[in-house]
């Protein structure tokens, strides 16, 4: 299952906290590409694990402006503070076609009370979460334009590789360049031309969505990436 599967990479889980995992009522629901699963202000009575596909958590401003806040993969639990609080503060949506495994709160709430090491692997997840939303704070308020789009790469592409998903020298993006954008503070016309700057530069290459990172020890330089923040060996 792979909610089992999340935990136990948080946290050693013994057999009877296992059992447990299995007991949970859960259901499993398909969603095409800009589905929103989450809307900021719905009462929430479940948590979710996306299971296949891509997703982002973002915020709308009062003009409608959307702040992509992160980017989430196979395996991501979704929004596990809906553990404790049930209106959601924030939009949760697919950027492809995804498949959603959803599990009651109260069931799951009931199940941590019991078994504190199931609580102790999703506290590692809330901290690794908020690890990587420092990260991006920094990203968007501090590096410039190359820095910032360099820096999702690298990201990405870790990510991409712990999760047996790819790797720096062949990986698809998922996100189009105005996600990319959303996320970085940059118009889909800026993100277009630092993509084109760091191919020139031969750090990158492109077709379409299918990236390689041509060296990337340099590419880490140019986009100021350590993973330490991302705890992939946590």
């Amino acid at each position: 299952m792979d909610l089992i599967r999340k935990l136990t990479s948080l946290n050693n889980l013994s057999e009877e906290e296992i059992a447990g995992i299995r007991s949970l009522p859960l259901r499993v629901q398909r969603f095409k590409a800009g589905a929103t699963i989450v809307s900021t202000g719905q009462l929430i009575s479940e948590c979710c694990l996306l299971v296949e596909g891509f997703a982002c958590r973002h915020k709308l401003a009062s003009d409608g402006g959307r702040q992509i806040v992160s980017f989430h993969l196979a395996g991501d639990i979704l929004d596990i503070q809906h553990l404790l609080f049930e209106k959601a503060d924030h939009n949760v949506q697919v950027i492809t076609d995804a498949q959603v495994l959803f599990f009651p709160m109260r069931d799951f709430r009931r199940l941590i009370e019991d078994r504190p090491e199931i609580a102790k692997a999703l506290w590692r997840d809330c901290l690794v979460d908020a690890s990587v939303f420092r990260e991006w704070v920094l990203n968007v308020g501090r590096r410039d334009a190359k820095m910032r789009i360099a820096h999702m790469l690298c990201e990405f592409a870790a990510r991409c590789e712990a999760a047996g998903l790819g790797s720096p020298n062949q990986f698809t993006l998922p996100m189009t360049q105005e996600d990319i954008g959303d996320a970085t503070g940059l118009t889909s016309v800026h993100v277009n031309r630092m993509l084109r700057a760091l191919s020139e530069e031969g750090v990158i290459e492109r077709s379409g969505r299918q990236i390689r990172i041509a060296d990337w020890e340099r590419m880490k330089q140019v986009a100021d990436f350590d993973p330490d923040y991302l705890h992939l060996a946590a």
